[in-house]
């Protein structure tokens, strides 16, 4: 297969799993396994594009998040209460990718780890939605700083690939009293923060493998991934509106279900 085709099809799988508990890095890590795509640039690539997603989140919320950010100048307390509690969600997590960057690519980033933690993910999904007490927080941008902490430790199981950073997010805020739309709006917000630091940490210690071809492929897989994630960040709070969690929750059992399956019959 040509590199700017698997590019435009790890993009797509990219922009339409990022922001949905599905897990998008391990989405992409069986799609590169059954692409045959063996090249070590390709889990560079698969972390740079990421970015692509996220801008798709700036662009559909950009008037909210501008007046966040001209907001904070003029110490306006509800722009100030809205990025502390980013802020807050994010320290946790930031300082685990850190602590165990490469031990999350040299040794987690398997496909057997991948779709065991897709399908426990997906089981634990339903349960967070079936068994979550009733919400108590409703607005994503006015979260208390316990319940942005809260998730924000949460976000740390993601650290293993499968486990999903929206999922663990969205599960976080249910368990924490959060509205359903509520917190896969929050998990909208903490992950620009989040993949930007991915973004930025992946780049620079990828650096001498980025090539000017190589640049081009991602390029490809940026442009694409932002164009399908605008589709669905603007798809999914309706979405999770009427039918909550549960068909993302048997997505996952079912890809990770076919996942072993298919390393089993051709191991």
């Amino acid at each position: 297969m040509a590199d700017w085709l698997a590019a435009i099809i790890l993009g797509l799988v990219e922009g339409l799993t990022e922001f949905i508990p599905v897990s998008s890095t391990g989405h992409l890590l069986l799609a590169k396994q059954a692409l045959g795509l063996a090249d070590e640039s390709w889990d560079t690539f698969i972390v740079m594009i990421q970015l692509g997603a996220i801008l798709a989140v700036v662009a559909l919320y950009f008037q909210r998040l501008w007046k966040v950010l001209i907001g904070l100048p003029g110490k306006d307390p509800a722009a100030r209460r809205f990025a502390l509690s980013v802020l807050l969600a994010f320290i946790p997590s930031a300082i685990v990718g850190l602590l165990f960057h490469d031990f999350i690519k040299d040794v987690l980033f398997n496909t057997t780890i991948v779709c065991i933690t897709l399908i426990v993910g997906g089981f634990g999904l339903i349960a967070a939605e079936r068994w979550a007490p009733a919400p108590k927080e409703h607005d994503a941008m006015t979260f208390s700083w316990k319940t942005a902490l809260g998730v924000g430790l949460f976000q740390c199981l993601s650290i293993i690939p499968g486990v999903s950073r929206s999922g663990a997010t969205i599960v976080g805020g249910l368990l924490l009293g959060v509205e359903k739309r509520a917190a896969a709006e929050f998990s909208f917000f903490l992950a620009i923060p989040t993949m930007v630091a991915a973004f930025g940490l992946d780049f620079w210690e990828s650096r001498d493998l980025i090539t000017a071809d190589v640049a081009g492929i991602i390029a490809i897989g940026f442009v694409v991934s932002f164009i399908s994630g605008l589709f669905i960040v603007r798809f999914l709070i309706d979405f999770v509106g009427r039918y909550g969690f549960a068909p993302f929750a048997a997505w996952r059992i079912l890809i990770g279900t076919l996942g072993l399956l298919g390393m089993s019959l051709y191991a």
